[in-house]
């Protein structure tokens, strides 16, 4: 499935002012329904350096790209990770699938 990426400010503000927060083990999701999927991520400065925030946003990205399949209806996702010593794509990916089926916008 492809989906749309998130660059704009007004966009991230929108999501986290109107969004629902729904939260897993590794991270925290912010979604909207919306016209189309539609995707950001948000690693600020407290996560680490730069290599380590690219890290966390190339594991994300891909995550949600391999879960975007089981999305039945159109939202936009604004993923946050939670701070921790270790991250890795099969808890991001894991937890993005059990936030998808949980909150009913997985198709059957």
């Amino acid at each position: 499935m492809n989906y749309r990426r998130i660059k704009k400010k007004k966009d991230f503000k929108k999501i986290l002012s109107t969004g629902k927060r729904v939260y897993g083990a590794a991270l925290t999701i912010v979604y909207l329904p919306s016209e189309e999927t539609a995707m950001a991520v948000c690693v600020g400065k407290k996560y680490g350096k730069s290599v380590r925030r690219n890290r966390i946003k190339r594991l994300l990205r891909e995550a949600f790209r391999a879960q975007a399949d089981a999305i039945a209806r159109p939202c936009t996702f604004l993923l946050i990770p939670k701070i921790a010593a270790e991250y890795s794509f099969l808890t991001f990916k894991r937890d993005i699938g059990n936030i998808i089926k949980r909150e009913k916008l997985a198709s059957a």
